[in-house]
């Protein structure tokens, strides 16, 4: 039964989450791990991590940025926003009882991660259940599973291939090797048919054929794999650049197409673990910003979410 509907809609933007500071990562891992003990070795290795990217995650203040932009569009008549994280505060659930007490009866949820996985986007979703369900209220929610072909999207990641490829001399451009890349899940979503990496290499394709790349001068890698005994989706990235190396290639730029912001994945998997690789390897690796709050990007997202809320008009 639908229930009659109270404008604005809310609009309930997500992310993953990320530590504030260097004392939150114990509790923020435990989170991620669902009970599963952390290892003061994955501690440490951790920690270390985030203090060479600064000492926190830059993921809360991009996302507020990014929501904020979308905001500027929309007509807030219309539209109510709000921001929560899968696994640190905002916590998803809790902002799902803020809605409830604004008295939000209908919703529309969008990740920020334009390829779904049932091990991920769909996570999103269950949080957003678990909060009405906390907090016994009814909103009305449509979710949006992904975006990965959206043009606007494809455009403003062709124009990060072409960023990278100006770097080097219009004359060497054509040996430049771009790699796409995005966070690994375990092998096993491919056996329950899940369309995370079908989806991840046609936003690939379609942005190689729009950068007018030649077949041979791009591949796909996965990176910044999980911590448990399983196999993940690779190769990772920091084993693809040694055996692109040893095809001849010198050049290389990296383009995460399935992370939007600039956070830890990219600002130590890529700048510096990938980097480090491929210095010791001779390699000159470049890698043009994240889309962040990129006009394309955000225009995306507008238009999705004026889409999706046609449904109650």
């Amino acid at each position: 039964m639908t229930t009659r509907i109270n404008y604005p809609i809310g609009i309930l933007i997500m992310a993953y989450g990320g530590p504030n500071s260097l004392d939150e990562i114990p509790g923020y891992l435990a989170d991620i791990r669902a009970g599963r003990p952390t290892t003061p070795a994955v501690l440490e290795e951790i920690t270390h991590n985030y203090a060479q990217i600064g000492g926190k995650s830059p993921l809360l203040a991009i996302s507020q940025k990014q929501m904020a932009a979308v905001q500027e569009r929309l007509d807030p008549a219309r539209f109510r926003f709000y921001l929560g994280m899968r696994h640190w505060s905002p916590w998803i659930e809790e902002v799902v009882g803020q809605m409830l007490d604004d008295g939000v009866t209908h919703a529309i949820s969008l990740v920020l991660a334009p390829h779904f996985s049932k091990l991920s986007v769909a996570k999103y979703q269950e949080k957003i259940a678990d909060g009405l369900s906390m907090y016994r209220g009814q909103i009305e929610f449509a979710h949006i599973a992904s975006y990965h072909s959206a043009p606007q999207y494809i455009q403003a990641l062709t124009n990060r291939v072409q960023d990278g490829l100006s770097r080097w001399p219009a004359v060497e451009r054509n040996k430049v090797h771009v790699v796409f890349s995005a966070h690994s899940l375990p092998e096993r979503i491919l056996k329950m048919g899940d369309p995370y990496d079908q989806q991840l290499r046609e936003t690939a394709h379609l942005v190689a054929e729009r950068a007018g790349l030649r077949t041979d001068q791009w591949s796909w890698s996965y990176q910044s794999a999980g911590r448990s005994p399983e196999p993940w989706l690779g190769p990772q990235i920091e084993d693809h650049i040694p055996a692109l190396v040893e095809q001849g290639i010198k050049n290389i730029v990296s383009i995460p197409v399935g992370f939007v912001s600039d956070h830890v994945e990219i600002l130590y998997d890529i700048d510096i673990k990938a980097q480090g690789v491929a210095r010791e390897l001779g390699v000159r690796l470049e890698r043009p910003p994240a889309l962040n709050d990129d006009p394309l990007y955000i225009a995306t997202l507008a238009e999705l979410i004026e889409k999706e809320s046609a449904r109650w008009e």
